[in-house]
C-alpha cells in the first residue's frame, strides 16, 4: 500500500461544481420561494388583523439554516428545505408559543389555498409544504431589549428561549473563512454521501456540520481534503458519538433517541464505506478502480454507468419472457380524507402516514391470480424487521411508514403460472 492517494482532483472538482453545488437558477428558485412566502405571511396577517382587531406586524426576516450557510446540495428528489427566521416585537405577540404559532398558521391559511397540505404548526417552527418536496420552516422569533439597551431574542418553541436568529450562520462563516472555504466544501460533499442512498437515516445538516468543523483537515488537493476529514469524523465517533451546539457546549444537538440512531447510522456507513476507498492507496491503482471507488462511495451516476432499463427495454423484456400477456398498475394516493389522486401528481416523495391504492389492470380476463409483494428498503424498516410481505386481489391498499425507496410489485398468474409481472417504485420522506 501506497502513503499517497490516487488522485483524482480534476475528476472531483467536476463532480463537485456540476453535480453537488447547487446552480444559480435553483438558488434563485429557492429565493423566490422564500420571498413569495413571506409575501404571504404579510398579506395574511393584514387579514387576520383586520378579522381580529390585532396588530401583529412582521419587524424582519432572517434567511437560516443550509441555505443561509449555502450549503445545500442538488437532490434528485427535490427535498430542500427552506429555513427562515420570523421576527416580531415581543410586545406584538401574545405570551403564549402555541397562540402564537396559530397566529402565523392562521395568516398563512388565508394566502395558501392551492396547497395540497395546509400549514402546520411543528414544535420549533410553522412548515410550508409545496408538493413537488420543497418545504419551508418559519421559526419564530420575538425581540427585545434589556435594561442596558442591547436586543434580545427569544425562540418560539415548546417555550420561550433565548436564542440569536443569526449565532449559527455566524458561527459557520467565520469558521469555514479560517479554513480557507474548506469546511463549505466538505460539508457539501458529505451530505451528497449521506442523501446518496434514500432509505438512509442520517444526521441533519447541522450536525454535519458541526463534526466537519470540528475534524477539517485541508489539503491541497479536493479529494484528500474530503478523504482526510471524513476518515477524522469517523475516528472521533468510535470515541464519542455525542454532538454538542457549538454556541453552547452544554447543549447537545442529539434531542431523542432517533438523534442519537443518526449518527450511529452515519459512524456505521462511514465506516463500510471510507474502507471501500482502500484501493486509492495502491500503488498500481488505475483510474477505472478509482472511478469505480468513488462511484460505490457517492452511488452517483458520474462516476460511472448507471445500469438501468428504459421501458423500452422492460416492455422487449416482458415480451420475451411471457409472450404477449401484460398488467397496467393504477396507484392512487389518499391525499385528504376519502380523496384520492394519482401517484406521479405527487410530484416529490410521499409523507408518511398516507393510503396507497394499487390496482391491477391485466390485459386479458382469463387470469387465477394477482399476488402483490411489497419490498421495503431503508433504516427504519430494518429497525422494524418490516422488509415485506405479500397479499392477494386486484386491488390493495398499503400504508406509507418507512423512508426509504420501496417497490410494489405485481405479479398476474393464469393456470397458477406467472404470465406477467410490473412495479411501481414508491418514495416515502
Amino acid at each position: 500500500m501506497s502513503t499517497s492517494m490516487y488522485n483524482a482532483s480534476s475528476k472531483f472538482n467536476t463532480f463537485y461544481n456540476d453535480h453537488v453545488v447547487l446552480s444559480a437558477t435553483e438558488q434563485s428558485n429557492l429565493r423566490e420561494k422564500k420571498d413569495l412566502n413571506i409575501e404571504r405571511l404579510e398579506s395574511g396577517l393584514a387579514e387576520y388583523n383586520t378579522d381580529n382587531k390585532t396588530t401583529h406586524k412582521l419587524i424582519d426576516h432572517k434567511v437560516q439554516g443550509s441555505m443561509a450557510m449555502s450549503t445545500i446540495v442538488q437532490n434528485e428528489e427535490n427535498e430542500y428545505d427552506i429555513d427562515v427566521a420570523i421576527i416580531f416585537n415581543k410586545d406584538n405577540l401574545p405570551d403564549g408559543t402555541i397562540a402564537t404559532k396559530n397566529i402565523i398558521v392562521d395568516a398563512l391559511k388565508r394566502k395558501c389555498k392551492r396547497f395540497k397540505t395546509e400549514p402546520e404548526a411543528k414544535t420549533n417552527c410553522v412548515r410550508v409544504e409545496y408538493a413537488d418536496g420543497y418545504h419551508i420552516d418559519f421559526a419564530v422569533y420575538r425581540k427585545s431589549q434589556d435594561e442596558d439597551g442591547n436586543d434580545v431574542y427569544e425562540h418560539c418553541g415548546s417555550d420561550w428561549r433565548k436564542r440569536d436568529p443569526e449565532v449559527i450562520t455566524n458561527w459557520f462563516n467565520k469558521s469555514n473563512k479560517d479554513n480557507s472555504g474548506n469546511v463549505r466544501i466538505v460539508v457539501r460533499l458529505l451530505k451528497m454521501f449521506c442523501k446518496s442512498r434514500s432509505g438512509w437515516s442520517m444526521p441533519g445538516g447541522l450536525i454535519q456540520s458541526v463534526l466537519v468543523e470540528e475534524c477539517i483537515q485541508s489539503k491541497d488537493r479536493i479529494d484528500e481534503t474530503f478523504y482526510y476529514t471524513i476518515k477524522k469524523i469517523r475516528d472521533r465517533l468510535e470515541d464519542d458519538k455525542e454532538v454538542y451546539n457549538p454556541k453552547d457546549t452544554e447543549a447537545s444537538l442529539l434531542l431523542n433517541a432517533k438523534d442519537h440512531q443518526k449518527v450511529k447510522n452515519l459512524h456505521t456507513r462511514l465506516k463500510s464505506y471510507i474502507s471501500k476507498l482502500d484501493v486509492l492507496f495502491k500503488n498500481d491503482c488505475t483510474e477505472n478502480q478509482a472511478f469505480s471507488a468513488w462511484k460505490e462511495f457517492f452511488n452517483h451516476t458520474y462516476w460511472g454507468e448507471l445500469v438501468t432499463e428504459s421501458s423500452e427495454n422492460r416492455t422487449k423484456l416482458a415480451k420475451s419472457m411471457y409472450g404477449n400477456y401484460s398488467v397496467e398498475i393504477t396507484t392512487m394516493v389518499e391525499w385528504h380524507p376519502d380523496e384520492y389522486i394519482p401517484l406521479n401528481e405527487v410530484l416529490g416523495p410521499l409523507p408518511k402516514g398516507k393510503r396507497i391504492r394499487f390496482t391491477a389492470k391485466p390485459n386479458f380476463f382469463d387470469f387465477s391470480k394477482v399476488e402483490w409483494e411489497v419490498r421495503n428498503d431503508g433504516d427504519e424498516s430494518l429497525e422494524k424487521d418490516d422488509l415485506g410481505h405479500f397479499s392477494e386481489g386486484v386491488s390493495v391498499t398499503e400504508n406509507t411508514a418507512y423512508r426509504g425507496v420501496h417497490k410494489m410489485i405485481c405479479r398476474v398468474y393464469r393456470h397458477g403460472v406467472i404470465v406477467c409481472e410490473d412495479d411501481v417504485r414508491i418514495q416515502i420522506k
